[in-house]
């Protein structure tokens, strides 16, 4: 956005929607790219993240840490187990829940992806401290 935004409230440099729009569509090609090689798609990639976080979580954690329902993320979490990365368990003090657990496969990727982020910043022409200020500002707009 413009250091002075046009008078007009309706242009699209007055906006703030567009360029995080327009941010959006690069950041999800260039992980796109960066993915690939691991064979993972975004949404999966973001489980994978709160996985190595702390593996064995119930599929509602994961999801609230997501902001994904069940809906949205049980299809998800199949794919990823049959793709050899996690594995479903039934909650041994609820049967009724089900927690999450990484594979060696799954947990063994973490060591390939560590170079995601800092690779990121690099195609998006942000340095770190540039990437942190913006997760920063748009973390305030999540909460």
């Amino acid at each position: 956005m413009p250091e002075n935004p046009p008078r007009d409230p309706l242009a699209l440099d007055a906006q703030l929607c567009f360029p995080v729009y327009a941010s959006q569509q690069r950041i999800a090609s260039a992980y796109r790219e960066l993915l690939a090689p691991l064979s993972l798609t975004y949404p999966q990639y973001l489980v994978m993240l709160v996985l190595w976080e702390g593996d064995g979580l119930l599929v509602s954690e994961i999801g609230d840490r997501l902001h994904l329902d069940s809906g949205t993320l049980s299809p998800l979490l199949k794919r990823m187990a049959g793709a050899g990365l996690v594995e479903r368990r039934r909650d041994d003090a609820d049967e009724r829940r089900v927690r999450v657990h990484l594979t060696g496969e799954g947990a063994g990727m973490r060591r390939r992806a560590e170079g995601i982020p800092a690779e990121l910043f690099g195609r998006l022409g942000l340095t770190i401290d540039e990437a942190i200020q913006l997760r920063g500002l748009l973390s305030k707009l999540c909460s």
